[in-house]
């Protein structure tokens, strides 16, 4: 195993780290601020528990797909794109269905 091959696998793993992160910041504390102001202009206040929860759940979905995936990689898994692919593909279903049903669309 080379350095480029280990970096490339922190690199995976800290990327993944850092969206789970930001990803429980909003789903658990309802930090939307870590978010883009036009993605929750419209979310009425009663509904910032469920778009948090959803939203975060998403980003955190996206994150540990990536850092799966530095670990698989690390271990020169051939399958190492399966963690990417599904993380990235539920993570992303669970922000879209979040920001059409409670901001009114993707960006607004």
């Amino acid at each position: 195993m080379n350095i480029r091959t280990v970096a490339g696998c922190a690199v995976d793993f800290a990327v993944g780290f850092s969206c789970v992160v930001t990803g429980l910041l909003v789903w658990k504390k309802q930090k939307l601020s870590v978010l883009h102001e036009y993605h929750y202009r419209n979310v009425k206040k009663e509904d910032i528990p469920a778009y948090s929860k959803a939203v975060g759940g998403g980003i955190t979905l996206v994150g540990v797909g990536v850092a799966i995936t530095g670990v698989l990689n690390l271990f020169k898994s051939a399958f190492w794109w399966v963690s990417l692919v599904a993380g990235f593909a539920a993570g992303l279903i669970a922000i879209i269905r979040a920001q059409k049903k409670y901001n009114g669309s993707i960006m607004n």
